[in-house]
């Protein structure tokens, strides 16, 4: 049977989660305080430990460091208030696995406690790096992206590592800034050819009459301009993977070029008699729908079936709620480095108004918000006003549009519009609360009113 600890000074929660924990086949040890959980833990092993974050004499931090010291790469899941998801952020950076926020969802729980054994069982058993490393590693395979722990974000990496082995050619939907050219290079990394080369064209950035001569090439003096020989991206992919980002804004003749290039799985360069073999696994990225563009006559139908036979859609950075501080505590630290500065994080107003924003620029947009606030801030810690005006204002009339939408003024709508708010927020009850005009108190009596799972 699977053991936790369970550290947690509130001991009627304690016992409550101990039992719920229990009837799902767990076997649970409780400690209310440090010294507690550091008896346990140097008497008894466990598969997973659980903490609360404030704790009397102490905190889940320095339980983290403590079996760190010990040598124990168990398992770490932080529970904390809303207020203080910052410091878990904190937390994982210095090594847990992953969090939860209070009041505890038992579905949410339940699948992040089984996300960790997974994860626990499949790293190896001698390393030498810590667990932190290894996770962060896996996540982070070229230190200049995360890619998440919320449930859209552990879906697509899913269909990832399920894709990536195989032959077939990707097509991967998304907003712009949604990170669409990292999931590319996860695919070419995790494939068969990861030891060849990988091409990314921007095809919005190509010209329609040099577009013949990026794809295949051309020698010399077959056009004005040509005063040496080129390779084209077929040739240098040849073998890799040749990732074409906004393919949607190919032009109709180069479309067909391109389809001819990977039926024959030849190519020309251009004013060459000569033909070249070529073998390249194509990965397209598109922000528009490609069905519409067919449907008006701009985007061939037969390429657009070679193009996806297997589509990846790109989630939101808005509908990844538990990704957002990590991802903003990943920016601070590139912002850090890339200014000189040595800022630690996010005041707890400022972290929830980066939770609450909606982000319709993505991860670019929150980039660069984390980058500015990052120069602007006067001392070790991101307040609301280092975000911005821009950033302020533009929270402000969102907030207003979407208390508005969502109010609570028809009864008889009531519960789809708490369905709604509920999803706007990513389940947070808080942001929900806050969206419906309502307190949260209030919520959580609709919730029961209506039946609405918790």
């Amino acid at each position: 049977m699977t053991t936790l600890l369970i550290v947690e000074d509130d001991l009627t929660f304690a016992t409550m989660l101990k039992t719920w924990l229990g009837k799902k086949g767990f076997r649970a040890d409780t400690a209310g305080d440090l010294p507690q959980a550091r008896k346990l833990l140097d008497s008894k092993s466990f598969d997973l430990i659980l903490s609360d974050l404030r704790l009397p004499a102490g905190d889940g931090l320095s339980l983290l460091s403590y079996i760190q010291k010990q040598g124990i790469t168990t398992p770490f899941i932080v529970m904390t208030n809303y207020a203080d998801v910052q410091n878990a952020v904190n937390a994982m950076k210095q090594g847990a696995c992953d969090y939860i926020a209070k009041p505890i969802q038992p579905d949410m729980l339940l699948e992040k406690i089984t996300d960790a054994l997974q994860a626990s069982a499949s790293q190896p058993e001698t390393s030498g790096e810590t667990p932190h490393a290894e996770t962060a590693q896996a996540a982070n395979t070229d230190n200049r992206f995360l890619e998440g722990k919320s449930q859209a974000a552990r879906q697509l990496y899913n269909y990832v590592d399920l894709v990536a082995p195989t032959p077939m050619s990707v097509l991967i939907n998304g907003a712009s800034g949604t990170g669409k050219e990292y999931v590319a290079h996860r695919i070419h990394q995790l494939s068969k050819r990861a030891g060849k080369p990988f091409v990314a064209i921007d095809c919005g950035a190509m010209l329609k009459e040099l577009a013949a001569s990026e794809f295949f090439g051309h020698v010399k003096g077959s056009f004005t301009g040509a005063v040496s020989d080129k390779t084209g991206a077929f040739v240098e992919a040849n073998g890799g993977t040749l990732f074409l980002d906004e393919v949607g804004n190919l032009s109709y003749d180069v479309q067909v070029q391109l389809l001819r290039a990977i039926q024959e799985r030849k190519i020309r360069p251009v004013g060459s008699n000569q033909e070249i073999e070529v073998d390249v696994r194509l990965i397209c990225a598109t922000n528009e729908n490609l069905q519409e563009a067919i449907a008006r006559g701009d985007f061939r139908e037969d390429l657009y079936h070679r193009l996806n036979e297997f589509t990846l859609y790109m989630p939101p950075l808005k509908d990844r709620g538990e990704d957002i501080l990590l991802f903003a505590n990943f920016f601070l630290e590139q912002a850090n480095e890339e200014l000189d500065r040595r800022l630690v994080g996010f005041d707890a107003a400022a972290s929830e108004a980066l939770l609450d924003y909606a982000w319709p620029g993505n991860l670019r947009e929150l980039k660069n918000v984390v980058k500015r606030a990052t120069l602007l801030s006067r001392d070790d810690l991101i307040h609301k006003s280092d975000l911005g005006e821009d950033f302020n204002t533009a929270l402000q009339h969102q907030q207003q549009g979407t208390a508005l939408s969502l109010s609570l003024h028809d009864k008889n709508s009531e519960k789809e519009r708490i369905m709604q708010a509920l999803q706007a927020a990513d389940n947070n009850k808080a942001r929900a609360a806050r969206l419906l005009g309502i307190d949260r108190k209030t919520l959580y009596n609709k919730l029961k009113l209506y039946n609405i799972p918790q």
